[in-house]
C-alpha cells in the first residue's frame, strides 16, 4: 500500500491541553481514525536552535527529545497537521510517501 510515515518531534516535558504532547497527539490522531501510532524517546539531540538536549542521571523532568509516528494514508495525515495548526501546536514534522503492508505467514 501508499501511504505517508507522518514523524513529529516534540520534547518530553511539552505539553498541550493540559497533558503530554506526546499522548496528546497520539489521542488526536485516534479521533481522526489513523489506525496507530508510536511513540520513541531518544537519548540525545538537538533542534534547529542547536540547543543539545540529554537524558543525565540527576535529571528529574526530561527535555529529551520524542518522536511521535503514524503510518497513514495521505488524506489522514493532511487532516492530522491540519488539526495540528488549528489547535496552535508547535512542533517540527517529517511528511514521508511510504510503501507499508503487513507481513504474514503463507
Amino acid at each position: 500500500m501508499k501511504g505517508i510515515h507522518l514523524r513529529i518531534y516534540t520534547y518530553e516535558n511539552s505539553r498541550h491541553a493540559g497533558k503530554p504532547l506526546y499522548e496528546w497527539l497520539l489521542e488526536a490522531a485516534k479521533a481522526q481514525g489513523i489506525p496507530g501510532g508510536s511513540v520513541f524517546r531518544a537519548m540525545a539531540g538537538y533542534g534547529r536552535h542547536g540547543v543539545l538536549h540529554e537524558e543525565r542521571f540527576f535529571e528529574l523532568a526530561g527535555s529529551e527529545p520524542v518522536l511521535v509516528e503514524f503510518i497513514t494514508a495521505p488524506e489522514q495525515a493532511d487532516a492530522l497537521l491540519e488539526h495540528l495548526q488549528q489547535e496552535g501546536v508547535q512542533a517540527f514534522y517529517a511528511r514521508i510517501e511510504a510503501d507499508f503492508g503487513v507481513i504474514a505467514p503463507a
